[in-house]
């Protein structure tokens, strides 16, 4: 199924966009959606630093698990940042006092996530990546590290391979054995809230954290569960939705303990269409494949991730909010501003 999407919302970036950045940094932790880079010295089946992919982005193949930007490109867009924000593996110098990537494909929150795949820097190994870099913004300017840290932006996406790479192979994984889907959704929320105390610890003060997606839509799946013609896999998408509202809940809690901090939730749920990735189908893009030409009108890129037109539509809503439904409480454009 191909579906035609809006150019409206690059028509709000291109509207948004100020001339210079409204927050002194921004910093990004997550999973292959985020990526941009980290991967690509890993031991690991999870790269995307070939053509097709990078097909549509200004450097090429860069390690991004998509065409073109990533909804974490097109944020920082918005803020009025120049240029790509590095990833940790090639930031350099200035770079680390005002912006670094440090998101994995396919990383998870629970260390495990995605190991059959081979290395991949977890959201554990992302977080000693940033008291790195804290060690060095401190080290440059001791004095004004806390302010300077306490007025950035700070965005998490993860989770869907805790889903993905995790509890729905139990061939390879014992979590479904262990766990109802409740249940792990609880222990999920559980270990995350540690994880982002730890980046509370060390400066963060206004962080966004992305929901997970319809999984059970991407083609992989569709592919594996061979749910009726039409449908999703319903158990996927029910199980992540445990963990979407979980995670809700999770952001008032933080809000409430950390009276000098503010989190928000961004939705990314609203995006329930079933297709063939553009390269590669349901399989997967292989190296110097011929992907689609009509790259605007699909969901998926790939068999899990989403073109660059579906990313620059939810960069749009998660950076100025259209409806209730795309943020709680507030989007990512007032939260830089508190």
């Amino acid at each position: 199924m191909v579906v035609s999407i809006s150019d409206f919302a690059a028509l709000q970036l291109s509207t948004w966009v100020y001339g210079a950045p409204q927050v002194p940094c921004y910093f990004i932790f997550g999973d292959s959606l985020s990526d941009s880079g980290n991967n690509n010295l890993l031991v690991t089946k999870a790269k995307a630093n070939f053509k097709p992919y990078g097909i549509d982005f200004p450097l090429g193949p860069t390690g991004r698990f998509t065409n073109g930007r990533t909804i974490v490109d097109f944020i920082p867009e918005l803020r009025g940042f120049d240029g790509f924000i590095p990833s940790f593996v090639t930031a350099t110098g200035k770079d680390v006092l005002q912006e670094v990537n440090y998101a994995s494909g396919p990383a998870g929150i629970r260390d495990e996530t995605g190991q059959h795949l081979g290395d991949r820097i977890t959201l554990t190994r992302q977080l000693i990546n940033y008291q790195l870099t804290v060690a060095q913004i401190a080290t440059l300017h001791a004095a004004a590290a806390a302010d300077q840290l306490s007025k950035c932006v700070f965005t998490v996406g993860i989770g869907s391979n805790d889903y993905i790479n995790n509890y729905f192979l139990p061939n390879l994984y014992p979590t479904s054995k262990e766990f109802t889907p409740e249940q792990y959704a609880t222990a999920l929320i559980a270990q995350y809230s540690l994880q982002l105390k730890t980046l509370h610890e060390f400066g963060a003060r206004k962080v966004a954290l992305f929901g997970l997606g319809l999984i059970g839509c991407a083609p992989a799946e569709l592919a594996a569960f061979a749910p009726p013609k039409g449908t999703c896999v319903h158990n996927i998408n029910s199980a992540v939705q445990l963990f979407n509202d979980k995670l809700k809940s999770l952001v008032n809690d933080l809000s409430t303990e950390f009276t000098d901090s503010k989190f928000t939730y961004i939705n990314i749920f609203g995006f329930k269409v079933m297709d063939s990735g553009c390269c590669g189908g349901r399989t997967g893009c292989a190296p110097s494949a011929t992907p689609c030409s009509n790259r605007k009108e699909f969901v998926f890129f790939d068999e899990f991730h989403p073109t660059e037109a579906v990313n620059v539509n939810l960069a749009a809503r998660a950076y100025k909010s259209s409806t209730p439904s795309d943020v709680s409480p507030i989007d990512i454009n007032t939260l830089a501003n508190i």
